[in-house]
């Protein structure tokens, strides 16, 4: 092989790597003036109650990093306690940055190869005894007699449930815990007007179609009937925020409606920037 074939092959190469760069430069520009047209300068989310302008991101998959910060700084903590299921390899999650402000919890995740990925990254924390995994196929059955096993407390500052189908019977299954904040994964492909819960099936997951979960709006009822309001929903039409009853005062955007704080999908939004996401264990 010639030396010239080889140093054009190595100019390709660069070239290539300086196209993908300028791409992800150009889609993080378009990322940016999307959300400074239609999220920081609209007039929908001026009230300073409204959480979507606290939105940042860490390790979540959208904002949600930051809408979690904003309801904790208005309601305080009380044990830094979370609980998240369906968290893959951990590395991009609701509550990884939680654990880098101290706080403590359990990841529980059905793959038994992203379960071993966790072992290996965050093994100081576990070994620490900040962070607990237990690899985990969840049921409405069986959620709280995995909760107990991890030596949950009954009352934690937050649950996040993203399983991408049974979600809704999951938390109602969930009646001796008391979680003050409760993340969950809605199905925006239904507009806030439509009630829509997928039929239960303990041995299924989510298919990747648009058949998972529940609309908003029966979430909402749902978390009405248990004692929380919805606060929020992600700007990307993600993930909806609830908070217990008893710690609203007048901290959040009322009406507490899937009308008033539904989002549609915006999956488009997504984008990671800087380095790629680890954790390298002290």
């Amino acid at each position: 092989m010639g030396l010239n074939f080889i140093k054009r092959i190595t100019q390709i190469r660069n070239l290539m790597t300086l196209m993908l760069r300028k791409h992800e430069d150009d889609r993080g520009i378009q990322v940016a003036q999307f959300l400074e047209n239609n999220l920081y300068q609209n007039p929908k989310y001026a009230n300073s109650k409204r959480l979507n302008k606290h939105e940042y991101q860490v390790f979540s998959q959208y904002g949600e990093d930051g809408i979690i910060q904003e309801i904790f700084n208005r309601i305080g903590s009380t044990n830094q306690y979370f609980i998240e299921f369906g968290v893959q390899d951990g590395l991009e999650c609701n509550t990884l940055n939680l654990l880098y402000k101290g706080w403590k919890g359990l990841w529980i995740e059905g793959s038994p190869q992203y379960a071993d990925k966790i072992r290996a990254t965050f093994n100081d924390m576990i070994g620490h005894g900040q962070l607990t995994i237990k690899n985990e196929f969840i049921t409405a059955e069986n959620i709280e007699s995995i909760f107990n096993s991890a030596g949950a407390p009954a009352e934690l500052d937050l649950l996040s449930i993203d399983i991408d189908y049974n979600d809704y019977y999951i938390w109602q299954a969930i009646t001796n815990f008391n979680p003050r904040v409760v993340i969950v994964e809605y199905n925006a492909t239904f507009r806030p007007d439509t009630e829509f819960i997928v039929k239960y099936k303990s041995d299924t997951s989510g298919d990747g179609s648009s058949y998972f979960g529940a609309s908003l709006l029966s979430f909402q009822q749902l978390a009405d009937k248990k004692g929380y309001c919805l606060v929020s929903c992600s700007f990307a039409g993600t993930n909806a925020f609830f908070v217990r009853k008893d710690l609203i005062g007048d901290l959040f955007e009322a009406p507490f409606t899937a009308e008033n704080h539904y989002e549609p999908t915006r999956y488009y939004l997504y984008y990671k920037a800087g380095h790629p996401k680890n954790h390298i264990p002290g």
